[in-house]
Protein backbone atom coordinates (compact mmCIF):
# COMPACT_ATOMS: atom_id res chain seq x y z
CA UNK A 1 0.00 0.00 0.00
CA UNK A 2 1.42 3.42 -1.11
CA UNK A 3 1.57 6.35 1.67
CA UNK A 4 3.16 9.55 2.26
CA UNK A 5 4.76 11.62 4.30
CA UNK A 6 3.99 15.23 3.69
CA UNK A 7 5.54 18.26 5.70
CA UNK A 8 4.24 21.49 6.89
CA UNK A 9 6.60 23.38 4.35
CA UNK A 10 5.02 21.07 1.43
CA UNK A 11 7.59 18.75 0.73
CA UNK A 12 6.24 15.16 -0.16
CA UNK A 13 7.55 11.48 0.67
CA UNK A 14 6.20 8.78 -1.02
CA UNK A 15 6.52 5.08 0.42
CA UNK A 16 5.35 2.00 1.58
CA UNK A 17 3.16 1.81 3.98
CA UNK A 18 4.57 -0.55 7.18
CA UNK A 19 3.05 -1.30 10.66
CA UNK A 20 -0.39 -0.35 11.70
CA UNK A 21 -2.63 1.55 9.06
CA UNK A 22 -3.53 4.96 10.32
CA UNK A 23 -2.82 8.69 9.33
CA UNK A 24 -0.67 10.41 12.19
CA UNK A 25 0.57 13.69 12.68
CA UNK A 26 3.89 14.38 14.40
CA UNK A 27 6.80 16.28 14.82
CA UNK A 28 9.45 14.28 12.30
CA UNK A 29 13.13 14.41 13.73
CA UNK A 30 15.98 12.15 12.29
CA UNK A 31 18.28 9.52 13.93
CA UNK A 32 21.99 8.92 13.10
CA UNK A 33 21.97 5.32 14.98
CA UNK A 34 23.62 2.68 13.21
CA UNK A 35 21.96 0.05 15.86
CA UNK A 36 20.56 -0.38 18.75
CA UNK A 37 16.36 0.70 17.17
CA UNK A 38 14.13 -1.49 20.00
CA UNK A 39 16.13 1.05 22.14
CA UNK A 40 15.58 4.09 20.52
CA UNK A 41 12.04 2.94 19.69
CA UNK A 42 11.32 2.09 23.19
CA UNK A 43 12.30 6.11 24.56
CA UNK A 44 9.93 7.72 26.00
CA UNK A 45 11.52 10.79 25.13
CA UNK A 46 10.85 10.40 21.12
CA UNK A 47 6.79 10.41 22.49
CA UNK A 48 5.17 12.85 19.49
CA UNK A 49 8.01 12.36 16.99
CA UNK A 50 7.64 10.59 13.73
CA UNK A 51 11.38 9.22 13.15
CA UNK A 52 13.41 8.83 10.26
CA UNK A 53 16.28 6.04 11.07
CA UNK A 54 19.60 7.28 8.76
CA UNK A 55 21.21 4.06 8.62
CA UNK A 56 19.10 2.23 5.24
CA UNK A 57 18.31 -0.64 7.04
CA UNK A 58 16.79 -1.74 10.01
CA UNK A 59 14.64 -4.52 11.70
CA UNK A 60 17.87 -6.99 10.49
CA UNK A 61 17.83 -8.35 13.82
CA UNK A 62 14.10 -8.44 15.06
CA UNK A 63 12.77 -7.05 18.33
CA UNK A 64 14.25 -7.94 21.78
CA UNK A 65 11.69 -7.06 24.57
CA UNK A 66 14.75 -7.58 27.56
CA UNK A 67 16.61 -4.91 25.49
CA UNK A 68 13.32 -2.56 25.54
CA UNK A 69 13.79 0.84 27.13
CA UNK A 70 10.32 1.44 28.66
CA UNK A 71 7.30 -1.27 28.15
CA UNK A 72 6.31 -0.01 25.06
CA UNK A 73 6.74 2.28 21.58
CA UNK A 74 6.04 5.52 22.52
CA UNK A 75 6.99 7.47 19.13
CA UNK A 76 4.20 8.37 17.02
CA UNK A 77 5.33 7.05 13.86
CA UNK A 78 8.86 5.25 11.83
CA UNK A 79 10.37 6.26 8.51
CA UNK A 80 13.40 3.89 7.37
CA UNK A 81 15.13 3.49 3.87
CA UNK A 82 14.44 -0.60 3.72
CA UNK A 83 12.68 -2.80 6.25
CA UNK A 84 14.35 -6.24 6.73
CA UNK A 85 11.56 -9.11 6.26
CA UNK A 86 13.46 -11.91 7.78
CA UNK A 87 15.12 -10.85 11.09
CA UNK A 88 18.58 -13.07 12.07
CA UNK A 89 19.35 -13.22 15.36
CA UNK A 90 18.90 -15.70 18.20
CA UNK A 91 17.41 -13.70 20.63
CA UNK A 92 14.61 -12.66 18.49
CA UNK A 93 11.26 -13.18 19.04
CA UNK A 94 9.12 -10.94 17.03
CA UNK A 95 9.66 -8.94 13.86
CA UNK A 96 9.89 -4.84 13.36
CA UNK A 97 6.29 -4.98 11.49
CA UNK A 98 5.12 -7.22 14.04
CA UNK A 99 6.28 -4.70 16.62
CA UNK A 100 4.31 -1.89 14.74
CA UNK A 101 1.25 -3.26 14.63
CA UNK A 102 1.12 -4.40 18.03
CA UNK A 103 2.00 -0.97 19.39
CA UNK A 104 -0.47 0.71 16.50
CA UNK A 105 2.58 2.84 15.01
CA UNK A 106 2.52 3.75 11.52
CA UNK A 107 5.21 3.94 9.56
CA UNK A 108 6.50 4.05 5.69
CA UNK A 109 9.30 1.87 4.14
CA UNK A 110 11.00 2.31 0.72
CA UNK A 111 11.08 6.40 1.33
CA UNK A 112 13.89 8.61 0.32
CA UNK A 113 15.82 8.78 3.94
CA UNK A 114 18.75 10.29 2.97
CA UNK A 115 16.59 13.65 1.46
CA UNK A 116 14.29 13.88 4.54
CA UNK A 117 17.21 13.90 6.55
CA UNK A 118 18.96 16.82 4.13
CA UNK A 119 15.40 18.61 4.07
CA UNK A 120 15.48 17.89 8.35
CA UNK A 121 18.73 19.18 8.72
CA UNK A 122 18.47 22.31 6.00
CA UNK A 123 14.95 23.88 7.25
CA UNK A 124 15.01 22.32 10.80
CA UNK A 125 12.55 19.90 12.32
CA UNK A 126 8.92 20.04 11.46
CA UNK A 127 5.89 18.88 11.71
CA UNK A 128 4.40 16.05 9.03
CA UNK A 129 1.49 14.14 8.42
CA UNK A 130 1.84 10.14 7.64
CA UNK A 131 -1.49 9.54 4.95
CA UNK A 132 -2.62 7.80 2.33
CA UNK A 133 -4.44 10.36 0.81
CA UNK A 134 -2.89 13.40 -0.53
CA UNK A 135 -5.68 14.63 -3.36
CA UNK A 136 -5.77 17.92 -1.22
CA UNK A 137 -2.23 18.76 -0.16
CA UNK A 138 -3.37 22.44 1.11
CA UNK A 139 -5.80 21.22 3.61
CA UNK A 140 -3.24 18.51 5.25
CA UNK A 141 -0.91 21.11 5.49
CA UNK A 142 -3.24 23.26 7.01
CA UNK A 143 -4.17 20.48 9.25
CA UNK A 144 -0.77 19.92 9.89
CA UNK A 145 0.03 23.54 11.08
CA UNK A 146 -2.82 23.51 13.38
CA UNK A 147 -1.73 20.22 15.44
CA UNK A 148 -0.51 20.85 19.09
CA UNK A 149 1.56 18.52 20.40
CA UNK A 150 1.61 19.12 24.05
CA UNK A 151 1.50 17.47 27.59
CA UNK A 152 3.77 14.38 26.59
CA UNK A 153 5.52 13.78 29.97
CA UNK A 154 2.06 12.68 31.51
CA UNK A 155 1.84 10.28 28.75
CA UNK A 156 4.96 8.36 29.33
CA UNK A 157 5.31 8.76 32.90
CA UNK A 158 4.52 6.02 35.33
CA UNK A 159 0.94 5.95 36.89
CA UNK A 160 2.05 4.80 40.32
CA UNK A 161 4.85 5.01 42.63
CA UNK A 162 7.00 1.61 42.56
CA UNK A 163 10.45 0.39 43.92
CA UNK A 164 13.08 -1.53 41.94
CA UNK A 165 16.41 -2.95 43.61
CA UNK A 166 16.80 -3.51 47.09
CA UNK A 167 20.48 -2.02 47.59
CA UNK A 168 21.93 0.22 50.96
CA UNK A 169 21.66 3.62 48.72
CA UNK A 170 18.31 4.80 48.87
CA UNK A 171 17.11 6.58 45.39
CA UNK A 172 13.89 8.90 44.50
CA UNK A 173 13.82 9.25 41.00
CA UNK A 174 11.39 11.81 39.25
CA UNK A 175 10.13 9.62 36.13
CA UNK A 176 9.46 12.25 33.59
CA UNK A 177 10.01 9.35 30.60
CA UNK A 178 12.98 7.18 32.67
CA UNK A 179 14.88 4.72 30.31
CA UNK A 180 15.04 1.65 31.94
CA UNK A 181 18.63 1.80 31.93
CA UNK A 182 19.03 4.55 34.29
CA UNK A 183 17.52 2.47 36.83
CA UNK A 184 19.87 -0.49 36.02
CA UNK A 185 22.65 1.66 36.30
CA UNK A 186 21.48 2.42 39.60
CA UNK A 187 20.22 -0.57 40.75
CA UNK A 188 23.69 -2.51 40.26
CA UNK A 189 25.36 0.25 42.11
CA UNK A 190 23.75 -0.99 45.30
CA UNK A 191 20.64 1.29 44.79
CA UNK A 192 17.04 1.10 45.63
CA UNK A 193 15.34 3.01 43.34
CA UNK A 194 11.54 4.23 44.23
CA UNK A 195 9.71 5.82 41.06
CA UNK A 196 7.73 9.10 41.75
CA UNK A 197 5.26 9.93 38.47
CA UNK A 198 6.13 13.21 37.31
CA UNK A 199 2.88 14.83 38.56
CA UNK A 200 4.15 14.23 42.32
CA UNK A 201 4.69 17.72 43.89
CA UNK A 202 5.64 16.38 47.45
CA UNK A 203 8.29 13.58 48.35
CA UNK A 204 9.55 13.40 51.85
CA UNK A 205 13.28 13.81 50.63
CA UNK A 206 14.84 12.24 54.52
CA UNK A 207 14.02 9.04 53.23
CA UNK A 208 16.47 9.20 50.47
CA UNK A 209 19.93 9.66 50.24
CA UNK A 210 20.06 11.11 46.67
CA UNK A 211 17.52 12.30 43.63
CA UNK A 212 17.32 11.50 40.11
CA UNK A 213 15.66 13.85 37.45
CA UNK A 214 14.94 11.45 34.44
CA UNK A 215 14.83 12.06 30.39
CA UNK A 216 11.52 12.96 28.72
CA UNK A 217 10.19 14.16 25.93
CA UNK A 218 8.36 17.46 24.89
CA UNK A 219 9.57 21.58 25.50
CA UNK A 220 10.83 21.71 29.24
CA UNK A 221 9.10 25.07 29.32
CA UNK A 222 5.70 23.15 29.37
CA UNK A 223 6.43 21.46 32.86
CA UNK A 224 5.47 23.91 35.01
CA UNK A 225 4.72 21.64 38.07
CA UNK A 226 7.49 19.58 37.19
CA UNK A 227 10.15 23.07 37.81
CA UNK A 228 7.85 24.00 40.91
CA UNK A 229 8.66 20.58 42.46
CA UNK A 230 12.03 20.63 41.29
CA UNK A 231 12.77 24.17 43.50
CA UNK A 232 11.61 22.25 46.05
CA UNK A 233 14.11 19.43 45.27
CA UNK A 234 16.52 22.12 44.81
CA UNK A 235 16.89 23.38 48.49
CA UNK A 236 16.51 20.14 50.17
CA UNK A 237 20.13 19.98 50.10
CA UNK A 238 20.29 16.19 49.33
CA UNK A 239 22.60 15.18 46.14
CA UNK A 240 20.64 15.18 42.88
CA UNK A 241 21.57 14.33 38.98
CA UNK A 242 19.58 15.03 36.43
CA UNK A 243 19.63 13.48 32.94
CA UNK A 244 18.12 15.33 29.56
CA UNK A 245 14.93 16.69 30.41
CA UNK A 246 15.60 16.70 34.21
CA UNK A 247 18.59 18.79 32.99
CA UNK A 248 16.64 21.26 31.22
CA UNK A 249 14.11 21.01 34.27
CA UNK A 250 16.97 21.83 36.55
CA UNK A 251 18.36 24.92 34.60
CA UNK A 252 14.64 26.58 34.61
CA UNK A 253 14.31 25.90 38.28
CA UNK A 254 17.14 27.57 38.65
CA UNK A 255 16.41 31.01 36.55
CA UNK A 256 18.20 29.81 32.85
CA UNK A 257 16.51 29.31 30.00
CA UNK A 258 15.88 26.83 27.08
CA UNK A 259 15.54 27.50 23.72
CA UNK A 260 15.03 24.75 20.70
CA UNK A 261 17.51 23.69 18.69
CA UNK A 262 17.61 23.57 14.85
CA UNK A 263 17.08 19.92 14.74
CA UNK A 264 18.30 18.32 17.67
CA UNK A 265 20.80 15.74 19.08
CA UNK A 266 19.99 12.24 18.46
CA UNK A 267 22.10 9.76 18.14
CA UNK A 268 24.99 7.95 19.37
CA UNK A 269 27.97 9.71 18.35
CA UNK A 270 28.35 13.59 19.90
CA UNK A 271 31.38 14.59 21.48
CA UNK A 272 31.51 16.08 24.53
CA UNK A 273 34.07 17.42 26.27
CA UNK A 274 34.05 17.58 30.25
CA UNK A 275 35.69 20.77 31.14
CA UNK A 276 37.26 19.81 34.35
CA UNK A 277 39.34 16.97 32.62
CA UNK A 278 39.82 18.08 29.56
CA UNK A 279 38.48 14.82 28.45
CA UNK A 280 35.96 14.39 25.04
CA UNK A 281 33.59 11.44 25.55
CA UNK A 282 31.43 10.23 22.36
CA UNK A 283 27.75 10.46 24.01
CA UNK A 284 24.23 9.09 23.15
CA UNK A 285 22.11 11.87 22.94
CA UNK A 286 18.27 12.57 22.22
CA UNK A 287 16.78 15.84 22.67
CA UNK A 288 15.85 19.18 20.60
CA UNK A 289 16.29 21.49 23.33
CA UNK A 290 18.74 22.99 25.00
CA UNK A 291 20.05 25.43 27.85
CA UNK A 292 20.92 28.73 26.13
CA UNK A 293 24.33 29.66 28.23
CA UNK A 294 23.90 33.65 28.72
CA UNK A 295 20.84 32.66 30.90
CA UNK A 296 22.89 30.65 33.39
CA UNK A 297 23.13 32.68 36.63
CA UNK A 298 27.53 31.95 37.23
CA UNK A 299 27.02 32.01 41.27
CA UNK A 300 24.33 29.83 41.09
CA UNK A 301 26.18 27.10 38.34
CA UNK A 302 28.70 26.54 35.87
CA UNK A 303 28.90 24.65 32.33
CA UNK A 304 30.50 21.49 32.91
CA UNK A 305 30.37 19.81 29.27
CA UNK A 306 29.87 21.23 26.71
CA UNK A 307 29.05 20.08 22.59
CA UNK A 308 32.35 20.21 20.45
CA UNK A 309 29.67 20.42 17.56
CA UNK A 310 27.79 23.29 17.92
CA UNK A 311 29.35 24.33 21.39
CA UNK A 312 26.14 23.90 23.05
CA UNK A 313 25.89 23.30 27.20
CA UNK A 314 26.04 19.61 27.31
CA UNK A 315 25.84 19.34 31.64
CA UNK A 316 26.00 21.71 34.70
CA UNK A 317 27.36 21.85 37.94
CA UNK A 318 25.80 23.99 40.68
CA UNK A 319 27.80 26.04 43.39
CA UNK A 320 27.13 25.22 47.15
CA UNK A 321 25.14 22.15 46.14
CA UNK A 322 25.05 18.65 45.51
CA UNK A 323 23.53 18.53 41.80
CA UNK A 324 25.33 17.78 38.76
CA UNK A 325 22.79 17.59 35.77
CA UNK A 326 24.17 16.45 31.98
CA UNK A 327 22.27 16.87 28.38
CA UNK A 328 23.43 13.55 26.98
CA UNK A 329 22.70 9.74 28.46
CA UNK A 330 25.24 8.45 30.42
CA UNK A 331 23.34 5.32 30.52
CA UNK A 332 23.22 4.97 26.95
CA UNK A 333 21.66 2.44 25.31
CA UNK A 334 21.71 2.50 22.16
CA UNK A 335 25.09 4.20 22.24
CA UNK A 336 28.86 4.42 23.84
CA UNK A 337 29.16 3.79 27.43
CA UNK A 338 32.14 6.31 27.66
CA UNK A 339 30.18 8.43 30.46
CA UNK A 340 28.66 6.29 32.61
CA UNK A 341 31.19 7.06 35.38
CA UNK A 342 28.89 9.93 36.03
CA UNK A 343 26.93 7.48 37.76
CA UNK A 344 29.93 6.70 39.92
CA UNK A 345 30.36 10.49 40.46
CA UNK A 346 26.68 10.47 41.83
CA UNK A 347 27.04 7.50 43.97
CA UNK A 348 30.87 8.92 45.52
CA UNK A 349 28.29 12.57 45.74
CA UNK A 350 26.03 10.55 48.35
CA UNK A 351 28.05 8.34 50.00
CA UNK A 352 30.43 11.61 50.73
CA UNK A 353 27.12 13.91 52.10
Amino acid sequence: MVGYLVLENGDVFEGERIGFIKDTICEVVFNTSMVGYPEVFTDPSYCGQGMCMTYPLIGNYGIIPEDYESKKMWMSAIFIHELAPLPSNFRTQKTLNEFLVENEVPGLTKINTRKLTKVLRNAGTMKGMLTEDISNIDKIIEKIKNEKITGLVDKVTSEKIYTVGNGDIKIALMDYGAKENIIRCLVKRNCTVTVFPANTTEINTDEFDGIMLSNGPGDPEDCKIQIETIKKLYNSNKPIFGICLGHQLMGLATGAKTAKLKYGHRGPNHPVKDLKTGRVYITSQNHGYYILEDSINNEIAEVSHINLNDGTVEGLKYKNKNIMTVQFHPEACPGPQDSEYLFDEFIKMIKEK
